[in-house]
């Protein structure tokens, strides 16, 4: 795992890039919207 909270992601072991909003970046390429509740960007 590789971390830079700076940047807001981290790279997983399975190396899906997880971004702090929670999208995920697949290894494949598919993009995984963040699912945030609405409420917590306020």
């Amino acid at each position: 795992m590789a971390a830079h909270p700076e940047q807001g992601w981290s790279l997983l072991c399975n190396a899906v890039v997880l971004f702090e909003d929670t999208g995920e970046l697949l290894p494949d390429g598919r993009v995984v919207a963040p699912h945030r509740p609405v409420a917590a960007l306020a």
